[in-house]
């Protein structure tokens, strides 16, 4: 930690744009994964739940578990509740429609995360090409008597950028990865509830 303003100061511009991005990765991470944990939830036992009320013919309390529930899988069943009177295509429809709202909300800046792991390996090779350039630059204008001390700035610009660059793409790729998992998970779970959703409607109106 005592080394770290050094190491501040000797990676030069590149660094600090290479950290900014860092900064935005990670906060691109917390916010999706808050967002991922708030909207997966137990969809096993949120659809009995609802299944239950809709047996008993009470449409009312079953919107009211789905607005108490956050999430997309609760807002697809809302939607296919409040559609049960328009007939089985007509529901299978209006989740549809419903998905294509809901999935790009998941997948909402997971690019971004993406273009930091690809970019910030790059940024770093730039701050090490600087670094070097700066070397030979040094060397040009002192010659051979160019001092160590002189020559080696460049270099350890050039070996943290490069550093820094790798430090900042390993975990931006590994949160992207992970994200998808989380988002993968979810899509699975609103096909799911679509499927029962559907299936429980039609039962309800047969025995209605």
């Amino acid at each position: 930690m005592r080394n770290l303003p050094v190491l501040l100061s000797s990676g030069g511009p590149m660094l600090w744009l290479l950290l900014v991005v860092g900064a935005v990765g990670v906060s691109v991470f917390i916010e999706r994964f808050l967002h991922c944990h708030r909207a997966q939830i137990n969809s096993t036992e949120f659809l009995n739940g609802v299944r239950t009320v809709l047996k008993r013919n009470n449409v009312v309390e079953a919107i009211s578990i789905c607005d108490a529930t956050p999430g997309p899988v609760a807002r697809l069943v809302k939607t296919a509740i409040l559609n049960r009177d328009e007939g089985r295509e007509r529901i299978r429809e209006s989740l549809e429609e419903a998905g294509l709202v809901e999935v790009p909300r998941l997948e909402e800046k997971l690019n971004l995360l993406a273009t930091i792991a690809q970019i910030a390996p790059l940024l770093g090779l730039l701050g090490t090409v600087l670094g070097f350039m700066k070397t030979f630059a040094d060397m040009k204008q002192n010659g051979l008597t160019t001092p160590i001390g002189i020559l080696s700035d460049g270099v350890q610009q050039a070996m943290i950028c490069a550093a820094v660059g790798i430090a900042v793409a390993i975990p931006a790729h590994a949160g992207y990865n992970y994200l998808v998992s989380r988002v993968n998970a979810i899509a699975l779970d609103m096909e799911r509830a679509a499927t029962e959703i559907v299936n429980a409607l039609t039962e309800a109106v047969k025995t209605a």
